[in-house]
């Protein structure tokens, strides 16, 4: 009786202690962020400063990894193409790689230039101005994953800079052309990704699961796809990844991409024709060849976001960093090793303890995902960045990703409900025959080619006595027969939590700053009149 008793108490406490342990870790990295900038800025006249704005920076880096990182991952997860762990495993690899190999020497310190630095008092502003943007930052994203909405890290860090900003230097301090920019990427960045995503969703089907004979079709354009997918990363990896590295135009990265594409096109070929050989002529089995191209793009990505946008990240601690050694406000600040690391090692901290709900979130809570569709999201993610980059719109990798998932979603219910609406208008042109011929007619349209169910619907209505339906019957049928395969109430979340994310931020940001002012500035005028 008593070992039962303690077996219930032990499945009853065993999710607090999950919970306790996850605090414990987030807690001990932040100790030893604490630790390290004590001893690093020892001697520095504002080393306390240095010391709260690196554990306000790994905080930052970990609610990056718990939030931001499962875009990259989650549409791999959701296919079962990857598990969670080896999502996880390989998102952190990765990310810590772009950040540490191609993160960059030096950052903006006014992110986006959506402030004007000259209206910056002095170094003390600036600091306790970028220290509040960076907590309600991390804040404003901590809260997104509580409630399990994917956001924009760096509209997060935007929101913050412009509330800390106009609270230091008031309304006119703002840049309000590059703040309308990035309010049009709201719409701009999930369009795109969806439409995208739901065009290479279509030419797949139409061009391979669509086909009598998927395997043939298969041999023929998986290895184009993988082509296509080869030269868009490349370019993508060159022109984003890799800048700080190696900055060339699009002309020169798109050319070196095509390069890398043809021979992987050269290598893949075979090996997708052998692999084909041995499957079956369905859609399950023609899933598995998006397998491997799918963990290479969810790779790639991981690797990218890790160069790109870490480093705008904790951007504002590298900023801080630089005002409280130099003394001054530079519109470029060096990143350090140190700052780097926070953010590597932050982010894989934060997406081992809490990245599993997000990517749950954007991998199966959306719309179910398949290898095909999923793989159609990861395209979706480097060609719309090649296309904006080019067009000099502002995206946001976040946006893109779950509007992918979106795109994927929707064009799934529009085919699934225009099929029953076939099937109905076939069953309404043969209501009057032998249920036998009807169901063999049925049967034989649902092997048909594309082509071929057009062809027959055309020659079952010019054959047919029979009234089409009207305008009012097909409306009602398609309302009876609608697919939802988007869940409804995620897409209302995900939209308000990203049409609030830069003025939630922005108000935490000014009301931090206005608390970080009230606290330091008897301090600073002490030390003046000493």
């Amino acid at each position: 009786m008593e070992i039962q008793s303690f077996n219930k108490i032990d499945k009853a406490t065993e999710s607090g202690r999950k919970e306790l342990f996850r605090i414990g870790t987030a807690l001990l990295f932040i100790v030893g962020i604490m630790l390290f900038t004590s001893q690093h800025g020892s001697g520095s006249p504002g080393h306390i400063m240095l010391v709260i704005a690196g554990m306000i920076g790994g905080y930052m880096a970990m609610n990056i990894g718990a939030n931001d990182v499962a875009n990259n991952v989650g549409p791999a997860v959701g296919s079962k193409a990857l598990t969670m762990t080896g999502a996880i495993v390989l998102a952190a690899a990765f990310e810590a790689s772009g950040a540490l190999i191609a993160g960059g020497d030096v950052v903006g310190t006014i992110k986006k230039g959506i402030i004007d630095p000259v209206m910056i008092a002095d170094s003390d502003t600036f600091i306790w101005l970028m220290m509040a943007a960076l907590l309600a930052g991390a804040i404003w994203l901590n809260l997104a994953t509580i409630a399990g909405a994917p956001v924009s890290t760096t509209h997060s860090i935007v929101g913050g800079v412009l509330g800390a900003g106009i609270a230091a230097g008031g309304w006119d301090i703002a840049n309000w052309g590059k703040m309308g920019a990035i309010a049009s990427s709201w719409i701009i960045s999930p369009v795109l990704g969806g439409l995208i995503a739901a065009g290479f969703l279509y030419l797949i089907k139409r061009t391979i699961t669509y086909q009598s004979d998927m395997i043939t079709a298969a041999k023929r354009m998986v290895p184009l796809l993988i082509l296509f997918m080869a030269w868009a990363f490349s370019t993508y990896l060159i022109l984003k990844g890799l800048k700080k590295i190696w900055k060339v135009d699009f002309g020169t990265a798109a050319l070196v991409g095509a390069v890398i594409a043809a021979a992987i096109y050269v290598l893949v070929r075979p090996m997708i024709s052998r692999v084909a050989d041995r499957l079956s002529n369905d859609k399950q089995s023609i899933n598995q060849l998006f397998t491997m191209p799918l963990i290479c793009a969810a790779a790639l990505l991981s690797f990218a976001h890790g160069a790109n946008d870490v480093a705008n990240a904790v951007g504002p601690l590298a900023a801080i960093n630089d005002a409280i050694l130099s003394g001054g406000v530079a519109a470029k600040a060096a990143i350090p090793l140190w700052v780097m690391m926070v953010g590597a090692i932050g982010i894989a901290i934060g997406l081992a303890l809490y990245g599993p709900k997000l990517i749950k979130t954007v991998g199966s809570e959306i719309t179910e995902l398949d290898k095909m569709r999923a793989f159609c999201i990861a395209m979706a993610a480097a060609i719309t960045v090649i296309i904006a980059t080019q067009l000099g719109l502002p995206v946001s990798s976040t946006h893109i990703a779950v509007g992918g998932v979106f795109g994927v979603g929707f064009l799934r219910e529009f085919i699934k409900t225009s099929y029953s609406h076939m099937i109905v208008e076939i069953k309404h042109h043969h209501e009057d025959d032998d249920p036998e011929q009807v169901e063999a007619f049925l049967s034989e349209f649902k092997k048909a080619s594309i082509e071929n169910k057009g062809a027959m619907l055309q020659q079952l209505k010019d054959n047919s006595a029979k009234a089409h339906l009207t305008k009012k019957e097909r409306k009602a049928l398609r309302k009876l027969y609608r697919h939802e395969l988007v869940k409804r109430s995620a897409l209302l979340k995900i939209a308000a939590a990203w049409v609030i994310t830069v003025p939630v931020s922005g108000l935490l940001a000014a009301l931090i700053y206005f608390m970080i002012r009230g606290m330091m500035l008897p301090q600073s005028i002490t030390t003046l009149v000493q």
